[in-house]
């Protein structure tokens, strides 16, 4: 399974009183290393031209440590197809680039796993397209 790594820096509208990344926005950069492993326009020409748009219906998240103003993450994705209906999504938020010396480079933060599915414009469940499909393998296959 090939891991994609999308890079983010931390900036201070990310952070919340603390000083520390706002937990929901880590759902926010889960979501922008998944969109790339997807390709931006696939998805917006899937959305385009079917209607179909991909929906999270269950997400698990682990935090472990906090991300600061200055940071640099690395969010690594896995994918994997678990049925016709359904993706996995294995993703971790690590420092790459502290930006105090005190933080580790390489410290886990936060790891999730998302599983994603597809609906219609009338909201319905159906099969993911066969353009995503084949688009994981191929990202899988390297």
């Amino acid at each position: 399974m090939a891991t994609h790594v999308h890079p983010v820096h931390i900036y201070y509208e990310d952070t919340d009183f603390s000083g520390v990344v706002y937990h929901a926005n880590y759902l926010r950069y889960f979501e922008r290393a998944r969109e790339h492993i997807l390709g931006v326009q696939a998805l917006v020409d899937m959305f385009k031209d079917t209607g179909v748009g991909f929906v999270v219906y269950k997400a698990n998240l682990t935090y472990k440590a906090g991300a600061v103003h200055g940071d640099r993450l690395d969010i690594e994705t896995e994918v994997t197809v678990e049925s016709a209906y359904r993706a996995i999504f294995h993703q971790r938020a690590l420092r790459a680039e502290p930006a105090h010396a005190e933080h580790k480079q390489g410290e886990l933060l936060v790891e999730g796993e998302l599983h994603l599915a597809c609906v219609d414009a009338q909201q319905k469940l159906v099969p993911l397209p066969k353009n995503i499909v084949d688009g994981i393998a191929a990202f899988n296959a390297g």
